[in-house]
Parts: C-alpha cells; structure tokens; sequence
C-alpha cells in the first residue's frame, strides 16, 4: 500500500494582503495569456517563415502542430507531476522552460530546428496551465474564486484579441520577434513567482503519472498528424501505414488507461455525460477552429496580398467578438442550459464559415466579404468555446475538478492539431486563382460541417436524468 496522502499548502492564506492576492492574480493569469499569444502570433507569422525557411506549408504546419501534440500530451501529466512536487516549483520551471524555449524559437536556423523549440516551448506551456489554476485554486478563498478564475481565464481571451493585431506589427520587423517578446515577460513571471507566489503540493501520496501513457498518445496524434499533412506529398500505402499505426497506439493507450493507476485519462471519467460530451464537441469546435483562423490568414495574405500588420487588424474583430458575447454566455449559464448555448455558438460559426464561401472573391473586399464572416464566427466562439471549458467538469466531484479542465483543454490541442492537418490535407498545392479559390471553399465547408456536427453534440451535454447518480472515479 502506499504512504498515507500528504497535504503540504501555505496556511497564510487567510493573511495574504488584498495587494499580494492582486499580484498574485497577475502573476498567474499571466501564464495563459502567454500560451495564448504565442498561438495567435504564430498562425500570423506562418507565411512568413514559411516564405523564410523555402518550406511548403505542409512542413511549416508542424510549427503549429508540434507546438499543440507536446502540449495535450503533456497538460495532464505534468499537472499532476506539480501536484506531489510542488506547483509553484512546477509553475517557476514552466515559465522558465517556456522562456528559454522562444529565445531558441527565435535563434533557429532551420525549420526542424523550430520544431524542435516549440516541442520544448509546448512543455513549458503544459507545466504552466495547471500549475497556475491550482495554485489560484489553492491561494483564493472560497467566495473569491469564481471571480479569480474568470480573471485567469480572460488572459487567454485578451490574447486572443490582442495577438493578431501585435503579431502584425512584431512579423512586419521579423517573424522571430514573435517569440523574442516571451523573454522579458517569462523573466518577470517567474522572479514575481518565487518572491510573492505561495507553494502548496498534495504531497507523497499522489501517483506518479502515466508518462509512458503520455507518450504514447503523443506519438499516437503525431503519426496521425503526419498522414494526413502528406497525404497529397507521399505514396497511399505509406500514409495508409502511417494512420494504421497510429490507431494501434491509440488502441494501446487506451488498454494501457485501463489498467495504469494514474493513466493520463482516466476511463471513468468518461462515464460522466456531460463530460465525455463536451470533450467531443470540443474536439469538433477545435478542429473547425483552427483550420478557419489559419484558412483565412492564408486566404488574406497569399491571395488579397494583405501585409502582416493588416492581416492582424483584419483577424482582431472577431476576437473582440468572443470577448463581448462570452459575457453573454456567462449571464445566460444557469438559466440556459450549456448545450444549447454551446449548440446556438457552434451553428453561429458555421454560418460564418458559410457566408465566407458565398460571398468571399479574388478582388479585396474585406468589408463586405470577410468581416461579416468573422464578427458572426466571434460571436459564436464567445457563445461555445467558454461555455464547454466551464461545463465539463459539471458532474465531476470536487477533486477531479482540474483533471476535467485539463483533458477539455487536451481535446482542444488534438483538435487544433487535426484542423491544421486536414486544412493541408484537403488544401493541396493548388496553381491559379480558380484552383486555389476551389480549394479554400472546400476547406471551409468542411469546417461548416465540423461545427454543425459539433452543434448536434453539444446538445447531449447534459446529466443523466435524476436517479441516475454516476460513480465517484477513484482517486
């Protein structure tokens, strides 16, 4: 048997000054403001260091997809590694993994080397997302919370709005200042970390993770990732094998879930339907995500010519979008229920993706063709995208309450990386305008069809009806 639970926490939580808490909050939110910008900023710099580096697209998505497979994989197990060790230990670690990682993003002089710096730059960012909700979780009392982790939550939401628009401006210098500008702030996060953060641990008796597991899943979406994004470059038989041995490491991660006593997803919790559900519409919703914000950068810089800078300032609208109706959707949880909230957000987007294929020409025309498109796709991201990450843990008892948010925001990376691999997949090297417009509607009705796909799941995220009470996962 093993040792009985040890609970290490800072008992001055009670005696923490309102300034410190503040500081605190700062410093913590800042942790997913930074893995948010960093992702807004490279989809506008995808062009550029594609055109840099003389790689096709299909090479350059692994930049983005490299960044996204390290970060699901990691997100859970690097969570709970932090738990038994220390969080702000694991929060500290994060920030400084993340910080040395973007200085070698930005000195790389190859694109493998790159995506080698972004693997790394995605561990970083898998320590620091659950390090800084548990440790916000861990240092707010009970009646500030709420309030704490809507704040938390909004770095990545002000990221999404700010990141076009200053990645812009920073790709118009070079595309490496994308990643230069993480130093002084991961500097500044971590020395504020160690001087006003306090720690807390759940100590010996939590589980080492399954990191094996983690690498299997891992591997598992990158064979996957790599089948699809050289589906149009490489022979059938070796893409078909390529996907073959990804299902059967996912089959194996899966067996291997089943019987670990700290697997990176544990079976059980699927057994909660709103949970399992949320994480399939959010797997839908992401992999529609990603593919219509890089399809439309794509779409605005290599075909209407836009600059970096006015591409950011074409992108920003619809993130201001998500940020006012996500205020809705907040106003409308508890009187609406999540699913059809989430439903109404998914059908949102889709008919933006939509409007984009019937109105959107060879000649400029941004006011009338493409942002439309975009405010109702903002719109309906700030409906559906906060209303799965909050409703997902609806079921779960207290204690699994960040293992449910970090597996909601695994499912969130695997989608990304799925968009972006099929968004090449189905995009191809197409020569001429009428080929290349072909090209880029089909991708859009293939993500109309993945988020009205994603509107039709998202309505069973609801309990089981009354006396159909789920059982606690073990801990």
């Amino acid at each position: 048997m093993g040792k009985p639970e040890v609970t290490v926490v800072d008992h001055s939580r009670a005696s923490l000054s309102p300034v410190r808490l503040r500081w605190v909050l700062a410093i913590l939110s800042t942790a997913s403001f930074m893995a948010a910008l960093d992702l807004f900023i490279v989809n506008v710099a995808f062009s550029d260091i594609g055109r840099d580096f003389g790689a096709q697209a299909s090479d350059v998505s692994w930049v983005l997809n490299g960044y996204a497979i390290v970060f699901a994989a990691l997100l859970v197990p690097l969570g709970r590694l932090a738990d038994r060790y220390g969080r702000r230990t694991g929060f500290v670690a994060g920030v400084l993994l993340f910080t040395a990682a973007s200085q070698a993003c930005a000195a790389s002089t190859s694109l493998w080397m790159l995506v080698v710096a972004r693997a790394f730059q995605a561990a970083g960012a898998a320590a620091l997302i659950p390090t800084s909700l548990g440790l916000l979780l861990m240092v707010f009392p009970p009646e500030r919370r709420t309030a704490a982790v809507r704040i938390w939550s909004a770095g990545s939401a002000l990221a999404a709005a700010a990141g076009p628009v200053l990645g812009g401006f920073l790709v118009n210098a070079s595309w490496r200042w994308v990643f230069e500008i993480n130093i002084p702030v991961g500097i500044a996060a971590a020395v504020a970390a160690v001087r006003l953060v306090p720690d807390a641990r759940d100590g010996a008796g939590t589980r080492i993770p399954d990191l094996f597991g983690a690498g299997l899943l891992g591997t598992a979406i990158g064979l996957l990732s790599l089948g699809l994004v050289k589906l149009n470059d490489w022979p059938v038989p070796r893409t078909t094998a390529l996907v073959l041995a990804a299902l059967l490491l996912l089959a194996w991660f899966w067996f291997r879930s089943r019987r670990h006593p700290s697997p990176v997803i544990e079976p059980r919790l699927l057994g909660v339907r709103v949970f399992a559900w949320s994480n399939v519409t959010m797997l839908l919703f992401s992999i529609a995500f990603a593919a219509n914000l890089l399809l439309t950068i794509m779409w605005l810089q290599g075909t209407w010519r836009y600059s970096a800078v006015r591409t950011g300032f074409a992108i920003a609208p619809g993130a201001l979008m998500v940020l006012v109706t996500a205020a809705v959707a907040g106003r409308l949880q508890g009187r609406v229920a999540a699913g059809v909230i989430t439903a109404a957000g998914c059908a949102l987007c889709a008919l933006g993706a939509l409007v984009t294929v019937l109105r959107v020409g060879e000649s400029p025309g941004y006011a009338t063709e493409i942002l439309p498109a975009w405010l109702i796709g903002g719109a309906g991201t700030g409906l559906a995208l906060p209303t799965i990450l909050s409703a997902a843990s609806e079921g779960l008892p207290p204690h699994r309450f960040a293992t449910g948010s970090a597996v909601v925001n695994m499912s969130r990376q695997i989608g990304s990386v799925f968009g972006v691999s099929l968004l090449v997949a189905v995009l191809g090297t197409p020569i001429g305008y009428a080929a290349t417009h072909r090209a880029f509607m089909n991708v859009w009705l293939l993500v109309a069809g993945f988020l009205f796909a994603g509107a039709v799941t998202a309505l069973w995220m609801r309990e089981r009806e009354a006396g159909t009470a789920v059982s606690d996962p073990p801990a």
